[in-house]
């Protein structure tokens, strides 16, 4: 089966053409909407802005997440059944704690290997490659973390907020250091989808793409 990979730059909403071709791909869902609890935010309020345009694409079915380390056998058995899956914005190291080598992380990968569409919206996008990069702007204690991903995407780093943090010198490091093949800078409100590992699609400002090999 194809993989199919959504990247976004900061939160949701997607954009439009990503969120259509995303939602093609779930056949009708469900769709698992992945996020850590925070104090004071209604989760329910917030989540619309997932749910909303997603409905206007022809998905009614949605399971609400939140993730922490000790899943319940229900949830895992919810995300198995899921369609599509959204890893939600926020605290990057904490979502790397809670699924990267863990049940959810297991059930994330081997729903993806099967053709699920996933979607990672910063803090979700920075966990998706094979080393999950956290720039100091990011880290509770002002320090550089590489930590291992979830492998949806090989071979690459991401970079998220690459304007509005000042990314450039970031993804750089993170290119060279890894020894990447490719790096991706991705703005907010901006996305882009790879099937198969190669980039088909970009919407919103064009991402900063590093290559050592011609970019596909």
């Amino acid at each position: 089966m194809p993989t199919h990979l959504f990247l976004f730059g900061g939160g949701p909403p997607f954009t439009p053409n990503l969120r259509t071709r995303f939602a093609t791909l779930t056949n009708g869902g469900p769709v698992a909407i992945l996020y850590i609890p925070r104090i004071g935010k209604d989760w329910t309020r917030y989540a619309s802005i997932y749910t909303k345009p997603l409905q206007e694409d022809g998905i009614s079915s949605f399971v609400h997440l939140p993730l922490s380390d000790a899943p319940t056998d229900g949830q895992l058995a919810q995300l198995k059944q899921c369609q599509g899956i959204i890893i939600s914005g926020g605290e990057t190291e904490l979502y790397q704690q809670y699924l990267v080598g863990t049940p959810i992380g297991d059930i994330i990968q081997s729903r993806f290997v099967d053709g699920v569409p996933v979607v990672g919206f910063s803090a979700g996008a920075l966990v998706s490659p094979e080393r999950c990069i956290i720039p100091e702007i990011d880290q509770r204690d002002n320090r550089r973390l590489s930590l291992p991903g979830l492998a949806l995407l090989n071979d690459a780093v991401v970079c998220v907020h690459y304007e509005t943090w000042g990314e450039a010198a970031h993804l750089v490091q993170s290119f060279t250091e890894e020894s990447a093949d490719r790096a991706f800078g991705l703005a907010d409100e901006s996305g882009i989808y790879l099937r198969d590992q190669h980039l088909v699609e970009t919407e919103g400002i064009d991402p900063v793409i590093l290559s050592r090999s011609p970019v596909k």
